[in-house]
C-alpha cells in the first residue's frame, strides 16, 4: 500500500483544498471571482501557516470547464506546497482529462497510508450528473481498504455530501445512496472521520462517533442555511487536519484575509 512519510512520527498534517473551479482561461471568473487568483491566495496562506504538510487532499471540482489546461494550472499552483497530493473528481470534473493530467504520478491513487492512518478516496461523481453516487466498485474498494487495515485509523473522502446540510437547494444534489456508504462504514469501528467537498461551506458534525466534515471552497462560498441558491461573501479558505497516532483528530478552517468580494449573479453561473 502506498505510504507517505510524515515529518512528525506521532502526527500527520493534512490540508484539504476543495472546489477550486479553475478554467483554461486564467482570467475567467465564477460569479465575479477570479478562481485562479483565489486559489493562489489560499495556497499562499497554507504555505504561511502550515510549513510542513504531509499530504494534500483535493476533494473535487478542481476544474470548472474540464480542460487539461485547468488541471495543469491546479497542479502547478499547488506544487509549491511541496507535499504528496491526491485528487478525486467532482461533478464539474472530467475524469478522463484528470487521468491525462495526472500521468506518471500518484495523484489519483485511491488509498494512501500516512502515519497510523489510512486515507481512502472514493469517486462519487456521475458523468453528466450534478448529484453523486457511489457505485458498487467504489463501495467494494472502501470495504477492502477498511478490512485490510483493522489496526489503523481511517479517514474516508469523496466529493458529494452524504447528509443533509441545511441548504434546501443542495439536498437534491448530494450523494444519492448515502445508506449504502454508511452500511459499509458502520461495520468498521476504526473509521474516525468522513471528509467531503461540494458544499462550499464548513460542516463539523458527528454520526455514531464518526466525525463528518466539509470545508470551504478555495473560491466562492455558499451561504449556510439557504433555501435557494445563495453565495456568501465569506473569503476563500482551506481545512487542516492533524491526525494523531492514537486516533485523535484535530481540525480547523482558515480563510484568507483582506479579501473583498461582491457576488455578481449576472456573471458566469455555478
Amino acid at each position: 500500500m502506498p505510504r507517505v512519510p510524515t515529518v512528525n512520527p506521532d502526527t500527520a498534517l493534512l490540508v484539504q483544498l476543495s472546489d477550486s473551479h479553475l478554467s483554461a482561461d486564467g482570467d475567467s471568473t465564477l460569479l465575479g471571482m477570479n478562481t485562479r487568483d483565489s486559489l493562489h491566495r489560499v495556497v499562499a496562506l497554507v504555505r504561511e501557516q502550515q510549513p510542513c504538510v504531509d499530504l494534500v487532499l483535493a476533494t473535487g471540482d478542481l476544474s470548472q470547464d474540464g480542460t487539461l489546461a485547468s488541471y495543469q494550472q491546479f497542479r502547478a499552483t499547488t506544487a509549491p506546497l511541496g507535499a504528496p497530493t491526491r485528487w478525486i473528481p467532482g461533478n464539474h470534473d472530467e475524469p478522463q482529462v484528470m487521468i491525462q493530467a495526472a500521468v506518471n504520478s500518484d495523484l489519483l491513487d485511491p488509498v494512501v497510508d500516512v502515519g497510523n492512518w489510512r486515507i481512502t478516496l472514493l469517486d462519487s461523481a456521475v458523468p453528466g450528473s450534478v448529484p453523486g453516487y457511489l457505485e458498487d466498485q467504489q463501495l467494494q474498494l472502501l470495504a477492502q481498504a477498511l478490512s485490510e487495515a483493522p489496526d489503523q485509523h481511517h479517514l474516508v473522502c469523496f466529493h458529494h455530501h452524504p447528509v443533509p446540510i441545511g441548504c434546501a437547494w443542495m439536498e437534491p444534489i448530494g450523494l444519492r445512496n448515502p445508506e449504502a456508504l454508511f452500511a459499509v462504514l458502520d461495520r468498521f469501528p476504526q473509521v474516525r472521520a468522513v471528509l467531503w467537498g461540494h458544499v462550499h461551506q464548513e460542516i463539523d458534525r458527528a454520526r455514531n462517533g464518526v466525525r463528518l466534515l466539509a470545508s470551504p471552497s478555495t473560491c466562492i462560498q455558499f451561504a449556510p442555511g439557504s433555501e435557494d441558491f445563495a453565495v456568501s461573501e465569506q473569503a476563500p479558505g482551506y481545512r487542516w487536519l492533524r491526525l494523531h497516532a492514537d486516533g485523535r483528530l484535530e481540525t480547523g478552517v482558515e480563510r484568507v484575509t483582506d479579501f473583498a468580494f461582491t457576488v455578481d449573479y449576472g456573471s458566469n453561473g455555478y
